[in-house]
């Protein structure tokens, strides 16, 4: 499964800046991203390409956060086995 970085993410989601990216992860409208290594972190392209999905087909800011509560369900369902 490919790994997006910030800039990846940005042009898929059309966020223009980091501080969205951020600000969308602290409002739960975006998956938290997973540590690649001591300075670089990244998120699973099928995350972000499901909430960008969500986002094309009017779902609300509490639908999205569902799913993204849904996403971080199925990560740990994938690390467990």
């Amino acid at each position: 499964m490919p790994i997006l970085r910030k800039p990846e993410v940005k042009l898929e989601s059309g966020w223009r800046s980091d501080s969205s990216i951020t600000s969308n992860v602290r409002a739960g409208t975006l998956t938290k991203p997973i540590q690649l290594g001591p300075r670089s972190v990244g998120w699973p392209d099928y995350e972000i390409k499901a909430i960008t999905a969500a986002r094309i087909a009017g779902k609300s800011d509490d639908q999205i956060r569902a799913l993204v509560n849904s996403l971080h369900a199925k990560r740990q369902e994938l690390a467990s086995v």
